[in-house]
């Protein structure tokens, strides 16, 4: 993103784009003694020249009910929050708000008391908003950017300041914003701001909102590294401990040259960040953040000075699965991530090992099970290789990537581990009786499947029946199964 041109200040015209669809409103609600005013992150994007699409409107000299009513002649309205002031019209995707106070009361996020008070001027009612990027206001009418705390020179600057520091600590989710809006726009916080939120407690959030907003910093961070790091300057990675036991983890120089696990970790973030495509990245993404978590618990330091962390694939996926369940993370994205972090090293594992189709198809499998696939796995691995500073991974050579991939085309259908060639009906086609065996027999036949590539039902139930002979129904169980079976295919006769 390239500087803003400074040489228009605060409150002269600037030109931004306005929907059409919105013009008649902001003339209705000028005509009836009201001033509809841009806020908010449509003006910060847009001064970024970045495509916006959730426009916020304050609007100024009118109660809530007068606005209602006004908005009431261009259709449907809905009353988003009727104590916040907030109201959208069915057909227009914007959301019109009234100025107001908020008063801190209570802890956490929502221990405020709202004031709403349309007689507010523009720089009292943007001295609420987080940060002075966020408190740039723009009237469509005019063509006049109003920034009373200079948030469009904070923009130019790439700086993230408070707009408020009086009042910023009152709500201690600020401190995520800052760490995710630092990654989304490469931006470095003033002093004053790590300042601030060193005194924030993470505690007092609902786990829900915090899960929130690692999502924003995962899935929209250029830079999700530089979010991290000020969670970590701001003494703030303290309440995320499986991140934070990462800090001073030593790692074996020859593999990676950059540092310890925490460096490490950065730069896996940021190249995953480079890596999304849309498709699962928010496993993707929190795959990456997790896999190495194992580290902090398994490092060793050998007497010949050589770093291990044998097995910290393994180690990772309980701390994965604590991370995630803390923020109360889906159980589908806890189980991606998770098959994640333990299959993280397969792909050049077997490719180093020169490994045979049936593993393919075992790893293929484990990731399915779970509800992710190969394709997911090499971004997360791929971005794990780029992640250091090794000759290879800062030319982005990944040497393991095309051997694997070509092998497990050859191995496996568009990716995916073959459907299971045997199922229940087979085995009571061979006289064997529902039950808790069932499972049991199936998992083996599973495993001859993947083993062999066979695909046919007959002769894998046959090599699984061969080798547990224990498993094969009586002679006269056999008989009554295969009978009912039979009887139950045609009409009776009576």
């Amino acid at each position: 993103m390239d500087p803003l041109d400074l040489t228009d200040h605060a409150g002269t015209p600037i030109q931004l784009p306005v929907p059409e669809t919105l013009g008649g409103v902001l003339e209705a609600l000028a005509e009836s003694g009201g001033q509809g005013v841009l806020v908010g992150g449509y003006v910060r994007d847009r001064l970024l020249g970045i495509d916006a699409k959730d426009i916020d409107v304050e609007v100024y000299g009118m109660s809530p009910d007068l606005l209602e009513r006004v908005l009431a002649r261009f259709g449907p309205v809905i009353s988003v929050g009727k104590t916040f002031g907030v109201f959208r019209l069915k057909s227009l995707d914007v959301d019109f708000s009234l100025p107001r106070r908020d008063s801190k009361v209570g802890r956490g996020h929502r221990g405020f008391e709202i004031e709403l008070d349309p007689r507010l001027s523009f720089p009292e009612a943007a001295r609420r908003r987080d940060f002075t990027i966020n408190a740039i206001g723009f009237d469509p009418r005019t063509g006049r950017l109003l920034d009373p705390f200079g948030g469009r020179e904070d923009l130019a600057s790439r700086v993230l300041r408070a707009t408020d520091p009086k009042t910023f600590g009152e709500d201690p989710l600020r401190a995520l914003r800052a760490a995710q809006f630092i990654a989304r726009f490469e931006l470095g916080p003033d002093p004053e701001l790590i300042a601030l939120c060193k005194t924030l407690d993470l505690a007092e959030l609902a786990p829900e909102r915090i899960l929130e907003e690692w999502r924003k910093l995962l899935l929209k961070g250029c830079r999700p590294a530089l979010g991290l790091q000020f969670l970590s300057d701001a003494g703030l990675i303290r309440f995320f401990p499986e991140l934070d036991a990462l800090r001073g983890v030593p790692q074996d120089p020859a593999w990676h040259p950059e540092g310890d696990v925490w460096r490490h970790n950065l730069m896996v973030l940021d190249a995953a960040a480079s890596l999304r495509n849309g498709e699962e990245d928010d496993a993707m993404m929190f795959g990456a953040l997790c896999h190495d978590l194992g580290k902090a618990t398994c490092t060793r330091v050998d007497a010949d000075g050589r770093v291990r962390s044998h097995a910290h694939d393994t180690a990772g996926v309980a701390l994965a699965d604590r991370f995630l369940s803390r923020m109360r993370a889906s159980r589908a994205l806890t189980g991606k991530v998770s098959v994640l972090v333990a299959t993280h090293l397969a792909p050049p594992l077997l490719v180093q090992q020169g490994s045979s189709p049936k593993a393919y198809r075992r790893l293929a499998r484990k990731l399915e099970d779970a509800g992710a696939n190969i394709e997911l796995l090499v971004r997360v691995a791929k971005a794990d290789h780029l992640g250091r500073t090794t000759g290879d991974a800062l030319k982005g050579i990944v040497r393991w990537e095309r051997p694997f991939l070509e092998h497990a085309r050859m191995s496996l259908t568009s990716f995916q581990a073959p459907p299971p060639a045997v199922r229940g009906r087979h085995l009571i086609d061979h006289g064997l009786t529902p039950g808790p065996l069932f499972s049991l027999i199936l998992a083996h036949c599973q495993e001859i499947q993947d083993d062999t590539g066979l695909e046919e039902p007959e002769p894998i139930l046959d090599r699984v029946l061969e080798a547990h002979p224990e498993w094969r129904p009586a002679p006269d169980e056999d008989h009554t199964a295969r009978s009912c079976a039979s009887h139950a295919t045609r009409p009776s006769e009576r």
